[in-house]
């Protein structure tokens, strides 16, 4: 092993954080629940433009320090496109080649970003076969594959040392309500909730932690019954978050509630959102969004006030041919109009 590069890899890594600021942390203010905040923490902001830039961080520091990435490792990841973007950033840092495993379908701006970095994209058709095609090219390669669903939760230091936890805890110090009465969360990995989940409980806060998730998703299913044999035959058509199967990295135990979301309610939320920031985000924000808007309405039928923080995941920039494209929408996810309307019904009091 060379320890020397292995050593100047880190160092890099290193420097690469400390030329990066922490992400905002937006105030939405929403008349319709009077005393009750909502946040979003910007995870748009970083370099890569989403939450997955910390996660791929984290898994290239862990598989450094494993000795698993060496001085000229062909690095292989399975994903829906967020984390290929942010791992292909890291790789190209290092100078190590990247391939990345994900369905056809995957956004086209995300596919031109991991290009853009360097890196290569190898398609399959459905979202079950990234695990298999990319251990198999990981073998015939003699490369790393990053796992990120296995790997996610270890990787992240959730007690502290500025994860994402840490950091909403410390931008909330000075708010009206500085603990959260709860943190919403949607599951890719499911590694982002098991490090909130584990910070929560660590520092004694009496935060709950809600995770959201969309159609065709295990999670909340595993959550209920605890059977990690679930499989769903069809993928999530909101990238970056709902898995077909249970991944490793989602730790039910941490979680306090749960929320299916529908797919057309997500989309109907990311749009409505727009109007709110004056900028698009993608779907897996309308699916936080959604959720902890029903918790404003429940807050509020109960006559309490607190605060609610949520994440802003990525732009929906990135999503003009999906998301936001109105055809697209109406063939594969469907009508929006009633969800719209839930909405507003929402917000009028």
């Amino acid at each position: 092993m060379n320890s020397t590069w292995v050593k100047n890899a880190i160092s890099e890594i290193n420097a690469d954080y400390q030329r990066s600021a922490d992400t905002h942390l937006i105030r939405l203010s929403l008349s319709a629940f009077p005393g009750i905040q909502l946040y979003l923490k910007d995870e748009s902001t970083h370099p890569t433009g989403s939450l997955k830039h910390r996660l791929a961080r984290s898994l290239f520091l862990y598989g450094l320090c494993n000795g698993w990435i060496k001085e000229g490792t062909t690095i292989i990841e399975a994903s829906s496109g967020s984390t290929a973007v942010s791992e292909a950033y890291f790789a190209r840092l290092l100078g190590l080649p990247f391939i990345a495993v994900m369905p056809s379908c995957t956004a086209k701006r995300k596919i031109e970003q991991i290009e853009f970095y360097g890196g290569r994209c190898h398609f399959v058709q459905s979202a079950c076969e990234i695990y298999a095609a990319s251990e198999t090219l990981a073998r015939e390669l003699n490369g790393h594959y990053m796992d990120q669903f296995t790997f996610a939760e270890r990787a992240t230091d959730w007690r502290g040392n500025n994860n994402i936890a840490d950091s909403i805890f410390r931008q909330m110090s000075h708010e009206p309500n500085p603990i959260p009465d709860w943190i919403v969360m949607s599951a890719g990995t499911g590694g982002t909730s098991a490090t909130i989940g584990r910070y929560i409980r660590c520092q004694g806060h009496n935060t709950q932690l809600m995770v959201v998730d969309p159609q065709n998703s295990v999670f909340m299913d595993y959550w209920q019954r605890r059977d990690d044999n679930l499989r769903s035959s069809v993928g999530s058509k909101i990238e970056g978050i709902g898995r077909p199967r249970v991944e490793p990295s989602f730790i039910p135990d941490v979680v306090d509630d749960m929320l299916r979301v529908p797919d057309a309610a997500s989309v109907a939320t990311a749009q409505w959102l727009e109007g709110q920031l004056g900028r698009k985000v993608g779907a897996s924000t309308g699916t936080n969004m959604w959720g902890a808007l029903q918790l404003a309405a429940r807050m509020h039928k109960e006559g309490r006030s607190g605060s609610i923080v949520t994440l802003l995941c990525d732009s929906g920039e990135r999503y003009l041919e999906t998301y936001y494209n109105a055809e697209w929408v109406k063939e594969n996810i469907g009508d929006l109009a009633p969800w719209q309307a839930e909405i507003e019904r929402l917000l009028v009091r």
